[in-house]
């Protein structure tokens, strides 16, 4: 489904992406992603600044091709992830300052701001965008908006057709390029973030979230500090077992820890971990990668559940972190 048209002074574009409604959400909503697509064809977006919440604002910048540069800013009035935003938008100075169309050569009757809503609505696997915007003038200025939205969503949906690798499971967003080596991961925890790292060098929660729920974990060997050695057992609900075991590079509470992961019935291939701990207001960003030793053992490991079996585990991660109650262990 395609729509785009300008009926009288009212701007409604509409198109379905053949992608997630989170992945869309983030395209639509992250700078470094924004800077993609935003902007008619053969435009670029060489400046972007976005506080999404209600009462935060947005400054872009859209350069032509003959090095013109065109701002815009905003303020939204009400955010609701993955589903609607609304916004007071306008014509800008560098500095964020409002501005008259004239500014930059439109119709002297565009109006100084004008509201925008979009919505963001599932479709089985697929996502509707709906945009719009009412007050434009007719004409000429109206038809470059439309234009220009156009353009923006055909860039959009060659941008989400290339990050078909980027998808988000269990509230854990996975980044697997094609034709490289590593996993890429990001969650966020509702926990402070010494509490979150205490509970992942912890041996005695460990168990408690390592994996999938289904499998047990047993700790063997658990030296959470730089240049100690790891090894975790688990059984499978039919009595098979299989063990893990890496050594910690570089642990330094409570943000980075980087260790080697090997799989004992898989000798040899061993990949690297980081982990990152990054404090967000009283939250906690947990971001990570994992580089493997070849393409092939990165598609591997992906084929055979990684990111199901670690997304489940940070989810159980969270039930333990997220409940203040819960006494963490400091002896790691």
């Amino acid at each position: 489904m395609n729509e785009t048209e300008a009926p009288g002074t009212d701007l409604l574009v509409a198109r379905v992406f053949d992608a997630p409604r989170e992945s869309v959400w983030r395209a639509w909503t992250e700078p470094g992603a924004l800077k993609h697509w935003w902007g008619p064809r053969f435009y670029t977006a060489p400046a972007i600044k976005n506080d999404l919440r209600k009462g935060g604002s947005y400054l872009y910048c859209m350069r032509s091709p003959e090095g013109r540069d065109f701002w815009n800013s905003g303020t939204y009035h009400e955010v609701v992830p993955n589903e609607r935003i609304e916004a007071l938008d306008g014509f800008a100075d560098p500095d964020g300052k409002r501005v008259p169309g004239t500014f930059y050569g439109m119709d002297p009757t565009f109006p100084l701001e004008s509201p925008v809503t979009t919505t963001f609505a599932e479709l089985g696997g697929k996502t509707l965008v709906t945009v719009r915007q009412p007050g434009l003038p007719a004409g000429r200025t109206s038809e470059f908006a439309v234009a220009g939205w156009g353009d923006s969503f055909d860039k959009l949906a060659a941008f989400l057709a290339l990050a078909g690798h980027r998808v988000v499971v269990a509230g854990m967003t996975f980044t697997v390029e094609p034709g490289r080596q590593e996993v890429s991961y990001e969650r966020m925890f509702n926990a402070p973030r010494e509490r979150v790292f205490a509970a992942y060098v912890d041996a005695k929660l460990i168990p408690d979230w390592w994996g999938p729920k289904y499998l047990t974990t047993k700790i063997d060997r658990h030296e959470a500090r730089t240049g100690g050695t790891w090894r975790y057992v688990q059984k499978s609900p039919d009595g098979k077992e299989f063990a893990f075991n890496g050594v910690y590079h570089t642990v330094k509470a409570p943000e980075l820890l980087i260790a080697t992961f090997e799989f004992e019935p898989m000798p040899g291939h061993v990949s690297l971990d980081t982990a990152m701990f990054e404090d967000v207001g009283g939250r906690t960003r947990f971001t990570g990668k994992t580089v493997f030793m070849s393409v092939q053992d990165r598609d591997g490991m992906v084929g055979t559940g990684m990111k199901e079996g670690m997304a489940e585990g940070m989810t159980r991660l969270a039930e333990i972190v997220e409940k203040p109650a819960r006494c963490l262990s400091t002896n790691v």
